[in-house]
């Protein structure tokens, strides 16, 4: 994301790092956009205090300017039209209704700004899908969502020129408790016909051992991530029917000028 944010011309003076305290982007951003000032929006009150506190720093850059340009707020007070960019790295699969968190990063930017965002595909964690599948278990997660699909609902909610892009990345892990406990770091399960209650130990051996049947040659457990990178633009607002449109002379002129049609 921070490579593909080298391209955009035109720079942002301020922007949006969406669930800031998980996302990494800071000093990925800061380092293309250095003067543009950080916001920081956080779904709970909860993890507003744990982003106050990662980015309180040493006490000496109190003083500095870039440290009085930083400020936390909770993603529902956000308000509209605060930013040239909204960057939300790899949260967008944690959220249950991911066309309402669209939809309030579209509120959040002014038009003609862009989203960066990163998410997980449908093709993350297939051979763990399959594990709980053969045993008749729910799903381990909630489905991820088509990079084709995502950026058709961008346009829905009135974003403009989606680009979508995906790789591949495979991680391994030495064990099924280790491959577990990264898991779990990534977020919850948002499956709605997740289990219900606490799994028993006997549960948790099972899974064990069906995790323990993928290992290599190598002694390793490896997974498939597909991450799917996404930018687009916040259009102008299209006027409803029956608005009325107004074309200046001048533009008129130019159009037929450029032999385009005046209709259009």
């Amino acid at each position: 994301m921070a490579d593909r944010l080298k391209l955009i011309r035109s720079p942002s003076s301020t922007w949006v790092d969406w669930w800031g305290g998980t996302s990494g982007g800071a000093a990925a951003v800061a380092a293309v956009l250095p003067d543009a000032r950080r916001h920081v929006a956080e779904p709970t009150a909860e993890w507003v205090d744990r982003s106050r506190q990662l980015n309180r720093g040493p006490w000496w850059a109190a003083l500095g300017r870039a440290a009085a340009d930083r400020r936390v707020v909770l993603d529902c007070e956000v308000a509209p039209d605060l930013a040239q960019m909204v960057w939300a790295n790899m949260m967008l699969h944690r959220c249950a209704n991911p066309q309402s968190q669209m939809a309030q990063w579209h509120s959040a930017l002014q038009v003609g700004g862009y989203l960066m965002f990163s998410t997980l595909g449908p093709s993350s964690l297939r051979a763990l899908r399959q594990v709980f599948a053969d045993r008749g278990w729910p799903a381990p997660h909630a489905p991820f969502v088509d990079m084709h699909d995502l950026g058709d609902q961008l346009v829905g909610i009135g974003f403009a020129d989606p680009v979508m892009d995906q790789e591949n990345l495979h991680l391994s892990w030495s064990s099924p408790q280790a491959l577990l406990d990264e898991l779990r770091s990534l977020g919850s399960n948002l499956q709605p016909q997740r289990m219900p209650g606490l799994r028993t130990p006997r549960w948790r051996h099972q899974l064990h051992e069906a995790l323990a049947a993928l290992t290599d040659a190598k002694g390793r457990i490896s997974l498939t991530f597909e991450v799917v990178y996404g930018h687009a633009f916040k259009a102008p607002p299209k006027p409803s029917r029956g608005d009325t449109a107004v074309v200046s002379l001048e533009s008129l002129r130019s159009r037929l000028k450029a032999g385009a049609d005046p209709a259009n």
